[in-house]
């Protein structure tokens, strides 16, 4: 019932070419790993063959290194439109009930998230989220209690929320209210703000309940905290408010600046990213000018609205760089980085929607 390794071959891959002289004449295995060890870095691709035995058993691998080896190839193929988003999410959510290697754990539930909400078809985007969510609770329930993957597919889960999910809603409130109990899950005071932000990304909660909840322990994190739930808001009000706080408030601190960053821009909701494509294009230079290089870095790095329309974010972005030839080369990096993400993720999606 497992993958293990029959037998290495060590060369050097020297040209467009390389003959392996010692496989010739001997049985095809079930997968041939290029790379096998990880000894350099290289982006690798299976043989169609080795691809769907590897596709359908990426969990069986016995050895944690050939697993994650064989794991960033279907990412690297998944990023790179050459294999199906919600294939590469079906084989990583069977290989997560039992994966071990934290931070494989850890890079494929983000990877995960990433495919989840970029890159499938966006006529299945809907579905597959809800599958996705659906899967890492059944995938928590059934986790080791206290274990770490127990507490990384709660986390993860918590970002799958949707408006009018009433499976979310009663998971999540009855973690923070104690009716729903995961054995061995500590909801320690950064899971509780996890969870508060969770349901007022959902619309769950308000302002009101937020300062109730930083009441109970007024604290400099618990403020910082309390920022980004309020910017986390499912709220077009709720957006004008952090816009206008990561803009405007000179009295926010560096930590308090970014949770109201991150929670302005991490509600996966393409109507409420959408007004502010435009916007980010027009406040790039007063970031720039006004701004140290730590605040200016944060801002123009996080208000990206990664969830509107990518094809949007390519036209303005790149002609606000056509328009910004002779801009700061620290600044136009940041752009094109963001630009960048949304060329692919416009890419990915088009191949997928090609399917």
């Amino acid at each position: 019932g497992s993958v293990h390794r029959t037998d290495v071959i060590e060369l050097d891959v020297d040209g467009e070419a390389t003959v392996v002289e010692q496989a010739h004449g001997r049985r095809i295995p079930a997968v041939i790993l290029p790379n096998d060890g990880d000894l350099t870095y290289a982006k690798i691709r299976l043989d169609a063959r080795s691809l769907e035995f590897a596709a359908e058993n990426l969990g069986a691998f016995d050895d944690a290194l050939a697993r994650s080896v064989v794991w960033l190839s279907l990412w690297d193929m998944t990023r790179d439109g050459e294999f199906p988003a919600r294939r590469f999410i079906g084989s990583s959510l069977s290989a997560l009930a039992t994966e071990t290697e934290s931070t494989t754990f850890r890079y494929a539930l983000a990877q995960i998230a990433t495919t989840a909400w970029h890159y499938v078809d966006p006529a299945h985007r809907d579905e597959t989220v809800r599958h996705v969510a659906s899967s890492l609770w059944n995938l928590a329930l059934n986790a080791r209690p206290g274990s770490d993957e127990q507490f990384q597919l709660v986390n993860s889960y918590l970002g799958y929320g949707e408006p009018g999910d009433a499976e979310f809603a009663a998971h999540t409130r009855g973690l923070l209210d104690g009716s729903v109990v995961l054995g061995g899950l500590e909801i320690d005071n950064n899971l509780r703000w996890r969870l508060v932000t969770a349901l007022s990304r959902v619309n769950l909660v308000d302002d009101e309940d937020v300062d109730a909840e930083l009441a109970q322990r007024d604290t400099t994190e618990n403020r910082e905290f309390a920022f980004g739930a309020k910017a986390a808001r499912g709220t077009a009000e709720a957006k004008r408010w952090a816009w206008d706080q990561a803009l405007t408030n000179d009295d926010l601190t560096n930590m308090q600046l970014e949770a109201v960053v991150n929670g302005m821009t991490g509600t996966p909701r393409p109507d409420l990213a959408e007004p502010y494509a435009e916007k980010y294009f027009e406040s790039i230079d007063g970031i720039w000018s006004n701004r140290t290089f730590h605040m200016a870095e944060v801002l123009i790095g996080g208000l990206y609205p990664v969830y509107a329309d990518p094809a949007r974010l390519v036209e303005l972005g790149d002609a606000w760089l056509e328009s910004h030839r002779d801009a700061d080369r620290a600044l136009r990096r940041m752009v094109i980085e963001n630009v960048e993400g949304s060329r692919r993720t416009l890419r990915v999606q088009r191949y997928n929607t090609g399917l």
